[in-house]
């Protein structure tokens, strides 16, 4: 016997492949990339009986006969014949359609298990399936199992424990796919799986809540505007519910700052001011206005994502993506973006051509992530929306601008698609998981240990360096000025173009770490201080923005360049890492930039031409 057995895990995406991973592994698991490749593995572990065994979690693909990333890394592993045991999961809701998979690795290895998942939506479904004729069919043990509440899991491990035992021998059977050529290999294995299918599963064709639920949810009348509102709701949860939990951390950070200083007191001034009023400060700010929203959003996110419905926003979208030549899944990574851009550049690897892959990469800051939020959302409460602070009119101005920047991404995306990166959009399949109950728990985990503290980490670790960066521009002095004031007025011609100023613009610059310090800063150089500001109240925000020369359309132009400006640092080393190039990642820096400044030049110059007819 061994010391420890290797199970690898197979299946189609939205089977339940992941929830059955972690019904074996637990808390036992750690994430990484495939060798060479941009595809995410997971692997954890776990004993039965005994014995040790090491489950790698493969990514979920349809078939393993054509050539994407994802299914080169499953067959690779397949073939190498490091797994010892094959767990195969299915939806039995759609037995068909994943057995296709299952042939084909059972054409590639012997001690191969079927786990049927979903019994619970099958039964729903008045879907039975005959395991023991179907297990006779495939020569390979048939399981049913809920991997939610855990039915069945003890059932599969009892039949790995006794493949290492040698009590139970695989004898799967086989095509012989050998020697056909590619198209007559994918359309045996597509026969071979419709008539087992035929044979095995009895359909009562019960007409349940998901049909009824899809034909809303999905139809041309209804299926667009269902999202958009669905959007508003989190977004206006999102700005409401990160108020006070903000205010809460700055007034905690605002007095360990003030401990912090007492404890450099012996130091040097410009020591105490480069530690605490920029690096501290700087790294406060971005816990303090990144946590919350992201805390609140993400879990909103996963929880779409954990019911079903992220798929059905991409069913919806699709056909607009389409028209801009990209590919149907820069939907998903778009949708992450709105969280955190450098999770959705991460999202991208969904993306099996390089070209399209590279184009939802490049368009992804366009769409506004959590560190741009507070800046948007303040100058629309405080300019655009009138001066109030109603959330129900900012979120509603917040939306629009939303679908102002979606337009944007597929705009940028059709460009791109007709000229540096030529080439015709790739046809995909969009599965449709079942209306599933949400469990919180993991969503909860999930989204905050594998996207907001992540996420966090990065900008922290960049907003560091950052705040001393600016405390020492705004405290060294050159001539009479500082270093800022020499950055701003260097800046201020392109900036005036721009309907804003020089000390604008250096703002954005020196908020490349993190987009949340860029009103900080401001503030910081119009009270002449020598640390970032905290935000005060709208009505005191509006007068000092207005004493410094903000107009109505300063303040349009500053939101519409948030919407379009350069990625922060962690996205950009996200998009180097994902690229491996400093020429795309040079590119993204500079598309959304020239986008934004052509943007901000137009509205400037129709303001002033309107202005010389009133």
């Amino acid at each position: 016997m061994k010391d420890e057995y290797v199970v690898a895990l197979a299946g189609n995406p939205n089977t339940g492949k992941s929830t059955v991973f972690n019904a074996f592994t637990g808390l036992n698991q750690h994430t990484g990339n495939w060798s060479g490749k941009t595809v995410v593995n997971a692997e954890g572990s776990f004993k039965a009986q005994g014995i040790s065994f090491k489950m790698v979690d493969l990514p979920g693909v349809y078939s393993l006969l054509s050539d994407s990333a994802e299914e080169r890394a499953a067959k690779e592993f397949i073939c190498s014949k490091q797994a010892d045991i094959v767990l195969v999961v299915a939806d039995e809701t759609c037995l068909e359609r994943n057995l296709n998979l299952c042939i084909q690795i059972c054409e590639l290895t012997h001690n191969v298990i079927l786990c049927l998942n979903l019994i619970d939506e099958a039964r729903k479904k008045g879907i039975v399936v005959d395991t023991m004729l179907l297990s006779n069919l495939l020569g390979i043990p048939v399981i049913e199992t809920c991997a939610r509440s855990g039915s069945g899991i003890e059932e599969i491990k009892q039949t790995m424990v006794k493949i290492a035992k040698e009590e139970t021998m695989c004898v799967p059977i086989k095509t012989n796919l050998d020697g056909m050529d590619f198209e007559k290999s994918c359309i045996e294995t597509l026969k071979r799986a419709e008539a087992i299918a035929n044979a095995v599963v009895s359909n009562g064709n019960k007409r349940n809540f998901e049909s009824v639920a899809d034909s809303i949810v999905l139809s041309k009348k209804f299926g667009i505007p269902i999202m958009l509102l669905l959007l508003g709701l989190i977004f206006w949860i999102t700005i409401v519910g990160a108020n006070y939990p903000s205010s809460l951390l700055m007034n905690l950070f605002a007095t360990a700052e003030e401990k912090l200083k007492i404890l450099l007191a012996p130091t040097p001034n410009w020591v105490k001011g480069i530690i605490a009023e920029g690096m501290f400060k700087t790294a406060a700010w971005v816990v303090a206005v990144m946590l919350p929203p992201m805390a609140i959003f993400f879990p909103l996110f996963t929880f779409l994502e954990d019911v079903g419905f992220l798929p059905r926003i991409a069913f919806n979208l699709d056909g607009l993506f389409k028209k801009a030549d990209a590919h149907g899944k820069q939907v998903l990574t778009m949708m992450m973006g709105f969280g955190c851009n450098a999770a959705g550049v991460t999202a991208a690897r969904i993306i099996e051509t390089p070209r399209e892959r590279l184009i939802a990469i490049l368009t992804n800051n366009f769409v506004p992530c959590n560190g741009r939020f507070p800046t948007i959302i303040l100058l629309v409460s405080i300019f655009i929306a009138g001066g109030t602070s109603n959330s129900f009119i900012a979120g509603a101005i917040v939306l629009l601008l939303i679908i102002v920047s979606v337009c944007v991404t597929l705009l940028c995306s059709k460009i791109l698609s007709k000229t540096i990166l030529k080439g015709e959009p790739s046809a995909f399949v969009l599965e449709l998981p079942p209306y599933r109950r949400p469990q919180f728990l993991q969503i909860l985990v999930r989204s905050m240990l594998d996207r907001t503290l992540f996420v966090l980490g990065r900008a922290v670790t960049v907003a560091v360096p950052a705040g001393a960066v600016i405390w020492i521009m705004q405290n060294v002095t050159i001539g009479g000025s500082s270093l800022l004031l020499w950055f701003s007025n260097f800046m201020n011609p392109l900036g005036i173009i721009m309907g804003m100023n020089g000390i604008i613009l250096a703002a954005f610059v020196l908020g490349i770490p993190a987009n949340e310090i860029v009103l900080p800063i401001l503030l910081m150089y119009y009270s002449n201080g020598t640390a970032l500001m905290d935000i005060s109240t709208h009505a005191e925000m509006f007068t000092i923005f207005s004493q410094n020369g903000w107009t109505l359309v300063t303040a349009l132009c500053v939101t519409m360049f948030s919407l379009n400006h350069f990625p922060c640092a962690t996205t950009l080393m996200t998009i180097k890492k994902e690229t491996g190039s400093i020429k795309w990642t040079a590119v993204a820096f500079i598309l959304p930039t020239v986008v934004g400044m052509v943007i901000c030049t137009i509205i400037n110059a129709l303001y002033h031409i309107i202005g010389m007819f009133l």
